[in-house]
């Protein structure tokens, strides 16, 4: 066990409360100590929900461990079913309570409640939340169609009928993930346009007996392969149902998302995409402004700017994808702490000429990022915290997510609405940081400079003195080499000219170049003899 400020994932039972929290009448008994109630927060106070997840605690104390906990689970157990009477009842055990063998889930099975009853048996010291999320939704859909087998799915539900429209499942959303909420509706309306209707949502929103309903589409929509994938591959095998391999992040990423989802319903792929369907050339030509914006004169300048992407895996290889091929960023690390999509995520990363960061230490990858120098991270709110010390813009594009990543308005990331916010969200830090550079660089003319009498905000306004200036590049920077070299003040002057986003590794260039020489002071010539050897 490695102990840890900062961690991507929580215990598997996390995962499985967030499918029950997306979910309705549905109850979930988790066996745990007191203070493990502190997973209410996640949904209370990130996610701003209005009332408290569905989930009932044995709340066991040290002096229970001395008794019977098994008594206690039954009792508390039946005691949550009579009040709640909910479809479906999840039992479970945390982290804690699993080291007690007490067999929760066994113990509820046994006792006659006239609900199904799910025993949820999740390893916490081998898996993590997400993994408990896939497990615990694809162990609710099998119960829930524990009665329906495969052959009464009839021939009337193939696409080919005449007799109705397509329809598809949409799977993966839940709360805490990253703009579910918005990218079901995005999604939603994008199926209406294409003729398709949607069977089922599930987790988010959806009840035991809807998922009683999932055959009835004649395909499935994987949005979020981490929570999805499972169920989505079982459904293929039990109940003949394919299901898309394509996230709809993105023009491109959309675009293609359009032509499976056309091949999967039967349609006309070419009809779909090139209008002959009313309204569909507005739908895939003209519904996104992020072509006509990358390609402007206001972004050209961003073009080529290096970007370090970390996530899940989902969201951080289409946001790869995103980066270079529609806004022509330059693509110089990829990597996620989802490691069951490992596969995939190194052969995304040797498309770019990488290899993929794989790990669940944020510490690793903040020493990735600080090696690879970005101008810009996209990655979740820890690469959000590693970016602000480093001094590089970020956007967050995945879980774990803080408050502000949960939007009022309508935010989605996915379908052509969501290309627009893409656009928004990761270039405006761009832009922002050229502006706090300029701001930088022109701070001793008059116009900028603190300490000048204003011109235009009013006579009688007295003029602040200026707060002495922190290079942020210094505290990244190597600590030993700063001690051993000293900086002439001209050289930190013109040091303060080079963007803020790359003048920590100008800075480590510099002092890399001055110890090769055996120089003891940094001066302005010792800076651009530097820059030319290193290029830069």
């Amino acid at each position: 066990m490695e102990l840890t400020l900062w961690t991507y994932e929580g215990p598997p039972h996390i995962g499985a409360m967030r499918v029950v929290t997306s979910m309705r009448e549905l109850h979930y008994v988790l066996h745990a100590p007191q203070g493990d109630t502190y997973a209410d927060l996640l949904f209370t106070m990130i996610e701003r929900q209005d009332q408290r997840p569905p989930v009932t605690y044995t709340t066991f104390q040290a002096r229970d461990l001395g008794g019977d906990t098994a008594g206690l689970v039954k009792q508390t157990v039946a005691e949550a079913c009579a009040r709640f009477r909910p479809q479906m009842l999840l039992v479970g055990e945390s982290c804690t309570a699993e080291l007690l063998q007490d067999q929760a889930g066994t113990l509820a099975a046994s006792m006659d409640l006239g609900v199904p009853v799910v025993a949820l048996e999740l390893p916490a010291y081998s898996k993590k939340e997400n993994w408990g999320a896939a497990e615990t939704f694809y162990q609710i859909v099998r119960a829930a169609l524990s009665g329906r087998a495969a052959e009464a799915v009839t021939a009337e539900q193939g696409p080919q009928s005449a007799l109705r429209r397509p329809r598809a499942n949409l799977l993966g959303p839940t709360v805490l993930g990253f703009r579910c909420r918005d990218d079901v509706i995005e999604i939603t309306r994008l199926m209406s346009r294409l003729g398709v209707d949607v069977n089922v949502v599930a987790p988010l929103g959806a009840t035991p007996a809807d998922l009683a309903r999932l055959p009835d589409a004649d395909f499935n929509i994987d949005l979020y392969p981490e929570i999805s994938r499972t169920t989505c591959v079982w459904l293929e095998r039990n109940f003949r149902q394919p299901y898309t391999r394509t996230v709809p992040l993105g023009v491109g990423g959309t675009r293609d998302f359009m032509r499976e989802v056309a091949e999967l319903a039967g349609l006309d792929q070419e009809r779909i995409l090139e209008s002959e369907i009313p309204g569909a050339s507005s739908l895939a030509a003209s519904s996104s402004r992020l072509p006509w914006y990358s390609r402007s004169v206001d972004s050209t300048y961003l073009t080529g700017k290096r970007v370090f992407i970390f996530g899940d895996a989902t969201h951080a290889i289409a946001a790869a994808r995103v980066a270079r091929d529609e806004l022509g960023f330059e693509v110089v690390g990829l990597g996620s702490y989802s490691r069951e999509f490992g596969r995939e995520l190194r052969a995304a990363a040797g498309l770019y000429g990488l290899t993929a960061l794989i790990t669940d230490d944020y510490l690793a990858v903040e020493s990735a990022i600080a090696e690879a120098a970005p101008e810009l991270v996209l990655g979740t709110q820890m690469e959000r915290h590693i970016a602000k010390r480093l001094g590089i813009a970020c956007a967050v594009i995945s879980t774990p997510i803080h408050v502000q990543d949960v939007p009022a308005r309508y935010s989605p990331v996915y379908g052509f609405e969501g290309a627009n916010v893409i656009f928004d969200s990761w270039v405006h830090p761009l832009v922002m940081g050229l502006e706090e550079h300029l701001l930088q660089m022109f701070r001793e003319d008059f116009e900028f400079n603190d300490r000048a009498v204003p011109s235009h905000l009013g006579k009688g306004i007295a003029a602040q003195p200026s707060p002495p200036e922190v290079d942020s590049s210094t505290a990244a920077g190597n600590q030993d080499a700063s001690t051993s070299l000293q900086w002439a003040p001209e050289t930190e002057q013109e040091l303060r000219k080079i963007p803020f986003f790359v003048r920590g590794k100008a800075r480590r260039n510099t002092e890399r170049f001055a110890r090769e020489r055996g120089l003891a002071m940094i001066t302005v010539e010792t800076l651009y003899d530097a820059k030319a050897h290193f290029g830069r």
